[in-house]
């Protein structure tokens, strides 16, 4: 299809790169590149080429922030000095914007795990190789950010206020608003400035990668290479490692996160108590970053494809909600937070199935109903107290809903029956209706007098049910005998 003029016209102002990379190789090899291949744009404006001859691969950058491209070659070549892997610098012309580097080859951290993966859980040769990622991960921060000079830091030389400040409006007016999320701007100001206190408490005398993800990590012969750390500045170590752990397309586990942070705290030696101070309020704002730029790409600049990570980054605040709490108040951004978390819209973008995980729980009304400790609010109260109840005879008083007895008396009473049909169909709407809209999260619970006999068993019942009929993960608990859970 030809170009309509005002296409041609924007292409023609776009900068060409290929004269001046195709110079810098032949002055540099002495040999023209044989192949020229343009590779897959990310969402920066910088462009990247293969250029091949029949001896190497290297790789070709245009980067039109002149700045910028100074950061990262002034940065590679400390951190080639330290002996850190990323990619050598080979020559770069810096008045025309571009540079030859290191091919790295074609696989990132991101790419293995998606072709390895076959489950939630990551297999054992990729949670060894996040394992090696975070193992170098302090020796960027501390080691080579000793000796860096931070005068080459852009846009600034450390995650100060102005920083913070940058990525709470960046998310604020990108994402916020472009998917009209309700907040009061004078109440969110408020608490942008409360929570950037909080963050800058935290100890700052590191490098900060600023984009340590998994689609920056690239792996040869089974060994970690880091790239993209040109918008690298001086702050706390927490950001680095939210921002790995909490990628949102590469969706990792709560507990391989877990796991990771463990092995990423004995590796840098950081006190674990201190750091995860502040840790949470780190993770959430690496997380508002990450929407504030799907936001722009996606909302803003119309690439779709951009929004595609955003249900994953609405169920991690989900979790984020559930379970933690920030020693900092900020309750209009949290207002906001759990209007997002409970957003159908936003949970439909790409073709991204998060998972629905039910969480089916007995209990006892002499102790009160069960909290929603992880904060979703939705759910049922099944009361089976009005069912026969084997407990009153003696030969079931200390069995359970679990034993064969029990489960037999229960099975041949009609009302049994009656009321488990009901409570499947209820159920059923509920579960389906989850699914349907991408929600990740359904309490329902049974109680009866003692919570021994008659909600073990109707809760048992349940979990079978969704987990044969709609393949959901199943959270049970026997509160009154958590040791029955299977």
């Amino acid at each position: 299809m030809p170009l309509k003029n005002t296409e041609k016209e924007a292409a023609a102002l776009k900068p060409q790169p290929e004269a001046p990379l195709r110079a810098l190789y032949k002055k540099t090899f002495g040999l023209e590149p044989e192949v020229f291949e343009p590779l897959k744009a990310d969402g920066s404006a910088r462009r990247l080429f293969r250029m091949k001859d029949a001896g190497r691969s290297v790789i070709g950058a245009f980067g039109p922030d002149k700045l910028e491209n100074r950061a990262f070659l002034e940065f590679s070549r400390h951190f080639r000095a330290e002996k850190l892997p990323v990619p050598e610098i080979y020559a770069a012309d810096q008045p025309q914007g571009v540079y030859l580097e290191e091919d790295l080859g074609s696989t990132t951290l991101f790419e293995y795990l998606g072709a390895e993966r076959k489950g939630a859980e990551l297999p054992a040769q990729v949670m060894a190789a996040y394992k090696k990622v975070l193992e170098w991960l302090p020796r960027f921060q501390a080691q080579a950010g000793r000796g860096l000079d931070f005068s080459f830091c852009y846009p600034r030389a450390s995650f100060d206020r102005q920083s913070i400040m940058w990525d709470l409006n960046y998310f604020k007016y990108y994402f916020l608003k472009l998917a009209k999320i309700p907040f009061n701007e004078a109440k969110l100001e408020d608490d942008f400035v409360r929570f950037t206190d909080f963050l800058l408490e935290a100890p700052a005398d590191y490098f900060l990668y600023r984009d340590f993800q998994s689609r920056n990590i690239m792996l040869r012969d089974g060994e970690p290479w880091f790239i993209d750390y040109q918008g690298g500045r001086k702050g706390a170590p927490h950001y680095d490692l939210a921002s790995l752990l909490y990628d949102a397309k590469a969706d990792l586990s709560p507990e391989t996160r877990s796991a990771l942070r463990k092995h990423y705290l004995e590796a840098s030696g950081l006190k674990a108590a201190a750091f995860m101070r502040h840790y949470h309020a780190f993770v959430y704002i690496r997380i508002m970053q990450a929407m504030g730029a799907y936001g722009l790409r996606g909302f803003y600049e119309g690439k779709t494809h951009f929004l595609n990570s955003v249900p994953y980054a609405v169920r991690n605040i989900e979790w984020l909600l559930r379970n933690t709490e920030l020693e900092v108040k900020v309750p209009e951004l949290t207002a906001a937070f759990k209007r997002i978390a409970a957003s159908s819209y936003l949970r439909q973008f790409g073709k991204t199935k998060l998972g629905l995980t039910v969480r089916v729980t007995s209990f006892s009304f002499k102790n009160g109903l069960p909290l929603d400790e992880k904060g979703h609010g939705g759910g049922f109260v099944f009361d089976c107290r009005a069912l026969p109840n084997p407990g009153r005879y003696e030969a079931y008083a200390n069995l359970t809903g679990l034993d064969k007895p029990v489960i037999d008396f229960l099975k041949k009473e009609p009302e049994v029956a009656r009321y488990l049909d009901s409570v499947f169909a209820i159920t059923d709407m509920s579960v389906e209706n989850y699914l349907s809209r991408n929600f990740t999260s359904l309490m329902v619970n049974f109680g009866c007098t003692g919570g021994r006999h008659r909600s073990v068993y109707c809760a048992e019942a349940l979990a079978a049910r969704v987990k044969a009929k709609y393949g959901a993960r199943v959270e049970l608990t026997h509160r009154e005998f958590p040791g029955l859970a299977k």
